[in-house]
């Protein structure tokens, strides 16, 4: 539509009273004319002729005089434009208070805008205007005075421009938080804030082009990543040489470019070109440019190269098969944990324990597949306080209803920077060693012997029920205190022990255990260390043989309790008799000086025979004490001052030969 006449009322208008918006001072006087601004001799006519042009041409600036009371006398095509008026309806008949805003007019704002434009030199800022159909919008204006020769206000020049745009693109950056309002404050600042941008993105290539593949925009990374300088590419090269041949011989590039027409992107893995022509791997975004209406117009591609990325991804796919590997190679039970105690992964052994599938079990608490799901959560919940746990027994459920007992050795695993991530926990199957435990518990229970085991530093860690019956205290309250407190001679007990440290094993140690009524059984132990699989000494292995009988039969009788008693200290020992189960005796065959050490000796009472079965070690016949042999309940003592002696039925006599 071609654009309406000029119109104007032609005021006096000083050559140097038209100002741009940029001139933010009083008038100056006039300069004496260039020689190149011919203008300054430019007749009247022509003067007005060419201000007139200069005035149709500014198509995007508003420009409107006006005079001191707001009668306008100034109109130009960039007025119509923004304002909607024809020159007709506002030269010398409107008032240019009718493009002010209603709010604006009664806060007094237009006055205090000229007030401070004749004070200042001029008025800059963004304000709402109204258009012809009443239609608000955002503008930013300058006013400057004009005066006359003599420099007496006689109007304003009013210059402005539909800042709309502007401001929605900065509220829309506002609103996207893309950034911040510091940095970026209209279209023009971002537009510079991008470039610097573009051109520190040494990381990414980014590059413009248009429909047809011309580029027309190159930065520094798409020159360090590709290898060609800007002047070789922008404006002169297409983009199809950054493609692979094969690629674009299957129509590729095409086919991503339609692709981000159609959905607004397309990303994707590709092989890029270098000038040199080395090939790479790149990660390639591809977004369409469209203008103001939307039309396509070119497009924007952002590429990275990922040659490395894609080593590393390699390396860290095998380390974790590799890991996995033998994960799976394991036959105990696997599992890690997360903090909240859900299964995060297990291995196949997990699924063979609990007949779960895997897939099924992760995500699930890991606490739900134990005979005792407090004590799981107890273990898990340790591990993470503590940061491990060792050898902790639970009982994993089959679904099958079987019961495997097993002891977890658990940790906990972060990542890189330290933090906790979970708990990585192995499980030992130990049902068939608790089997074994419960058979050999079986066979210590079965003894009427009291057994014992007792650790370096004299503590009784397990007994029996016989050594509960020897003593009158319970096993829990046996187990953890001194072995050598439950016996008459505590000093004794202490030294027996520490020999069976030091030498391996004790035979025949005699001791007392005192019952917790009081009773006294007299008893001789028998003991040697017990040790791990590599040899180390855990502890000792006791068992106490209760003698009370014999020594019953002993102090039973009269004369050998009183022999008995003397021989030791004064008698040395030169022979021994031999007594038959039946209560006869039998004359002795032979002496045996304890220089030869003991021999068995037989002898003959109807038809009983027998075998020495007991000794009590003698020193040697130069001044050694009495030797007690019992067989069954009988006893036999020998001894140099007289030849022997020997005992018949408990309580009853004995026959001195």
């Amino acid at each position: 539509m071609p654009s309406e006449p000029l119109r104007y009322a032609w005021p006096e208008f000083p050559a140097n009273s038209v100002r741009s918006p940029n001139h933010m001072h009083k008038p100056k006087p006039p300069s004496p004319p260039s020689r190149r601004d011919s203008t300054a001799e430019m007749p009247a006519g022509e003067f007005a002729s060419f201000f007139h042009n200069i005035l149709e041409s500014s198509t995007e600036y508003s420009i409107i005089g006006k005079d001191l009371e707001g009668k306008v006398l100034l109109w130009n095509e960039g007025a119509r434009r923004l304002y909607g008026f024809n020159p007709e309806e506002m030269v010398g008949k409107a008032n240019s208070a009718i493009l002010h805003t209603a709010e604006d007019v009664k806060a007094g704002k237009p006055q205090r805008m000229l007030e401070a434009a004749l004070e200042h030199g001029h008025w800059e800022g963004t304000i709402a205007r109204r258009r012809k159909n009443g239609q608000q919008f955002m503008a930013r204006v300058v006013v400057t005075p004009r005066r006359d020769a003599a420099g007496t206000p006689v109007g304003y020049l009013l210059m402005s421009k539909d800042v709309t745009n502007e401001q929605a693109f900065s509220e829309e950056l506002r609103k996207a938080k893309l950034f911040d309002g510091a940095i970026v404050g209209n279209a023009q600042e971002a537009v510079d804030f991008i470039t610097n941008i573009l051109e520190s993105s040494t990381e990414y290539s980014v590059i413009g082009k248009d429909l047809d593949g011309k580029i027309l925009l190159w930065n520094e990374g798409a020159r360090r990543l590709y290898g060609y300088e800007p002047e070789e590419v922008v404006g002169k090269a297409n983009s199809i040489m950054l493609h692979a041949p094969e690629d674009v011989a299957s129509g590729k590039p095409q086919s991503m470019l339609e692709t981000a027409l159609q959905t607004g992107k397309w990303e994707g893995t590709i092989t890029r070109l270098r000038k040199n022509g080395q090939r790479f791997t790149a990660r390639v975004v591809i977004t369409p440019r469209r203008d103001s209406k939307g039309k396509a117009i070119g497009f924007l591609l952002i590429s990275k190269d990922i040659t490395e990325e894609i080593r590393l991804t390699e390396e860290l796919k095998s380390a974790q098969f590799y890991a996995r590997s033998l994960i799976e190679a394991s036959l105990d039970p696997l599992v890690t944990i997360s903090p909240d105690g859900k299964i995060t992964d297990v291995n196949e052994a997990s699924v063979e324990a609990t007949g779960v599938p895997r897939e099924r079990l992760i995500g699930t608490d890991f606490s739900d597949y134990f005979t005792e799901p407090d004590k799981a959560r107890e273990g898990y919940q340790r591990v993470f306080s503590e940061g491990f746990v060792r050898d902790y027994p639970l009982a994993i459920r089959h679904i099958a209803g079987r019961i495997i007992d097993v002891l977890y050795n658990a940790s906990v695993y972060k990542d890189d920077k330290g933090k906790v991530l979970g708990v990585f926990a192995a499980a030992r199957d130990v049902t068939a060693q608790k089997q074994a435990s419960r058979y050999a518990r079986s066979l210590v229970e079965a003894s009427l012997d009291p057994l014992v085991t007792i650790s370096a530093d004299g503590k009784i860690t397990d007994v029996n029920e016989a050594s509960v019956q020897a003593t009158g205290v319970t096993r829990d309250k046996l187990i953890g205190t001194d072995f050598s407190d439950y016996f008459t001679a505590p000093d004794k007990a202490r030294e027996g022990y520490t020999r069976v440290f030091s030498e391996g094993f004790v035979r025949d140690y005699p001791l007392a255990i005192r019952h917790a009524s009081g009773r006294v059984t007299d008893v001789l132990y028998n003991a040697s260390v017990y040790k791990d699989d590599k040899g180390t000494v855990l502890g000792v292995f006791a068992a106490a043989r209760d003698v009370t009988a014999q020594k019953k039969v002993i102090r039973g009788s009269s004369w050998v309790s009183e022999e008995a008693e003397v021989a030791p200290r004064e008698q040395p020992l030169v022979g021994l008799i031999f007594a038959s189960g039946s209560g006869g005796q039998t004359a002795m065959k032979e002496r045996t000086p304890c220089s030869r050490g003991l021999s068995r000796v037989s002898g003959r009472a109807g038809s009983a025979h027998g075998r020495f079965i007991e000794a009590e070690q003698c020193r040697g016949s130069g001044g050694g004490r009495a030797l007690r042999i019992a067989v069954g309940h009988q006893v036999a003592v020998a001894s140099a001052a007289g030849g022997f002696e020997t005992g018949g039925e408990p309580g009853g006599g004995g026959r001195r030969t």
